[in-house]
């Protein structure tokens, strides 16, 4: 588990015995904690990594399901869709413009994929050593789909299940911060 920076009690109430638990001194961002936590899951020897929001949004239920589907070899990394699945208390508003997020993925990337922002994926980072993300802050979510391409990894959707909690949906990214998430992927790329 990740702490990126909590100014809350997070990281003392997620000491449990058993669970790895790396924290990061600042805020850095998602994706920086994502990258963190890939790293140190390949310094173990793992095979495999799970990307879970902390939000509480996501079903624990539905991890050992996505890791089958990589021991079967039936593809390198399984997204998780709550198009696919139900997302439930989902505001409207918020449906739509993932929709739309999903098309403009499929333009930018030439994927087809109905739920491209959602944080819930299983990974086979042993066969994809250079599987690694730079965009630290929200903008990862995009570049997964780009690394995917990239890398040409065989992918698969599954549904899920997501639960919007008043929580949750303050925890969560706002419509407008979603452009600026865009602008900052583009921004990356050129950059590269």
């Amino acid at each position: 588990m990740i702490d990126d920076g909590s100014r809350d009690r997070s990281y003392e109430q997620a000491c449990i015995q058993g669970v790895y638990l790396l924290s990061h001194l600042v805020n850095l961002g998602q994706g920086a904690a994502l990258q963190t936590g890939i790293e140190f899951a390949r310094k173990l020897g793992c095979k495999y990594v799970v990307t879970f929001d902390a939000d509480g949004q996501h079903c624990a239920d539905d991890i050992e399901k996505f890791i089958e589907i990589l021991r079967r070899d039936e593809a390198d990394i399984v997204l998780c869709s709550r198009f696919l699945g139900s997302a439930l208390n989902i505001p409207p508003c918020r449906r739509y413009f993932l929709r739309f997020a999903a098309l403009i993925e499929q333009i930018l990337t030439g994927l087809k994929l109905t739920d491209v922002h959602n944080g819930f994926r299983a990974i086979n980072i042993a066969k994809f050593p250079t599987f690694a993300i730079s965009q630290n802050r929200m903008s990862h979510a995009s570049e997964i789909i780009d690394l995917i391409k990239h890398l040409k990894m065989r992918y698969v959707e599954k549904p899920c299940t997501i639960r919007y909690s008043t929580y949750s949906l303050r925890k969560g990214q706002s419509m407008i911060n979603s452009i600026n998430i865009l602008f900052e992927f583009i921004l990356g790329k050129a950059i590269k």
